[in-house]
């Protein structure tokens, strides 16, 4: 159903990322309001949540894309949006763009037309550095915030007081998250401001990477709680959420979230990565998968215990961890996985230290 069929339409740019030889990232043509996420009370909550999805999506609307390496022209690229009103840019960089020596924002460009004039909005994409040899890859949902928004269609109506009263500044945050992540990530986070096409500002030490069955619709309240809260900022992978067989459920949560972290290990095949998830939707059966599928790739596991007793699958991909000395750790808090972050040497910037074989006996199943 159509919402605001007159608006102007705007663009809503997502965090894309870049390796040596591609560029990509993705923007959605929209009719609706930009969402500001104070707290000025229940109904006004409700209303700005409300406007997240309540958006007109305009398809066969061209876009541009700017980029620019330092200190050469700017190149634009055409792209044009699909019925859902995406458009994806996935650019070929010829000759290679090198990285820097460490992890940084870079600054492109969109460009499109409305109310008869050309308008335009930065958008961001992550580069990692030279000396990046490890990135993160983590889940958002009961991790380090709880959504309610994922599962099937009785866990949305519990959660639904949350997700259309509360704004970012009330959702809890998971105990430790911020300290634990901060560790593993380290540096800057992305600043605010504008710029132009080409320039550049400090990322994570380790660079980030989001992975959520959240749909897309609540990308900008995300980056508003992962700001506030003081998390690492990366790029977000969230999905398509409709109410079908093939978008909506446990099975397309699964498939989603595995196909977008094999995009990333993809992307960066030279690069390690530590998995975080939590035990409520899968993410150890899913991450032991991607750890045997990809020897070598994946460093180390986290999950945050949230579930009951772990599953006999469960219990099958932790045999399996253990038989290819991945680590892992599974954990109701984030303060012991601090700890264990020392453990394996991933609170260090070497990343060739050596792994322990221990990990801690935070949770009797381990023991």
């Amino acid at each position: 159903m159509p919402f605001l069929p007159t608006a102007p339409v705007r663009i809503q740019p997502y965090f894309g990322y870049r390796n040596r030889s591609r560029l990509r990232l993705t923007a959605r043509a929209l009719r609706s309001r930009v969402g500001k996420f104070e707290k000025r009370g229940k109904w006004r909550a409700a209303k700005t949540m409300l406007g997240q999805f309540a958006s007109h999506e305009v398809g066969e609307f061209p876009v541009e894309l700017e980029i620019a390496r330092p200190g050469e022209a700017s190149q634009r690229h055409q792209g044009l949006t699909d019925g859902e009103g995406f458009v994806h840019f996935d650019i070929r960089l010829d000759p290679e763009w090198e990285y820097d020596v460490h992890p940084a924002w870079e600054t492109v460009v969109i460009h499109w037309q409305a109310n008869g004039a050309e308008q335009c909005l930065d958008a961001h994409v992550l580069a990692p550095g030279d000396d990046t040899g490890l990135a993160v890859i983590s889940d958002i949902d009961d991790t380090i915030i709880e959504t309610g928004i994922t599962g099937d269609f009785r866990a949305v109506l519990r959660n639904w007081r949350r997700m259309l009263m509360e704004m970012p500044a009330e959702r809890i945050l998971v105990p430790g998250a911020d300290v634990f992540y901060n560790a593993l990530g380290g540096g800057e986070v992305l600043a605010d401001g504008s710029g132009h096409a080409g320039t550049r500002q400090p990322a994570t030490h380790r660079p980030f990477f989001y992975v959520s069955s959240s749909p897309w619709n609540l990308f900008s309240y995300l980056v508003t709680y992962i700001r506030g809260r003081g998390l690492p900022l990366g790029p977000i992978t969230l999905r398509d959420w409709g109410l079908n067989r093939e978008t909506f459920g446990s099975s397309s949560h699964g498939a989603h979230k595995r196909a977008a972290i094999d995009g990333i290990l993809a992307t960066y095949p030279d690069m390690k990565f530590a998995l975080i998830g939590d035990d409520s939707q899968g993410d150890l059966t899913a991450f032991a998968d991607v750890a045997l599928e990809n020897p070598g790739r994946v460093r180390a596991i986290f999950i945050r215990k949230v579930g009951e007793r772990m599953t006999y699958d469960e219990l099958t991909a932790k045999a399996n961890l253990e038989a290819t000395k991945v680590p892992l750790w599974h954990g109701n808090s984030y303060d012991t996985g601090h700890n264990f972050l020392a453990s394996i040497g991933l609170l260090a910037d070497d990343e060739a230290k050596a792994i322990v074989d221990t990990v801690e006996a935070t949770d009797p199943e381990l023991a």
